[in-house]
């Protein structure tokens, strides 16, 4: 199961450079291609926001 980023996401970029598959999509709100994601974690662990989290 992918990590998903919610609506509190504030796209800062803090989390894009984390993300060792390349997962994550630039946008209003970033998003996570459920394909590529690994569950790591990392991108979660940098959110200033706390918007990523496991469904």
């Amino acid at each position: 199961m992918a990590y998903v980023i919610g609506d509190s996401c504030i796209a800062c970029g803090s989390c894009i450079g984390e993300c060792p598959n390349e997962a994550i999509s630039e946008g209003d709100i970033y998003s996570i291609d459920p394909d590529l994601c690994t569950e790591c974690g990392a991108c979660a662990d940098q959110c200033p926001q706390e918007a990523i989290s496991l469904p």
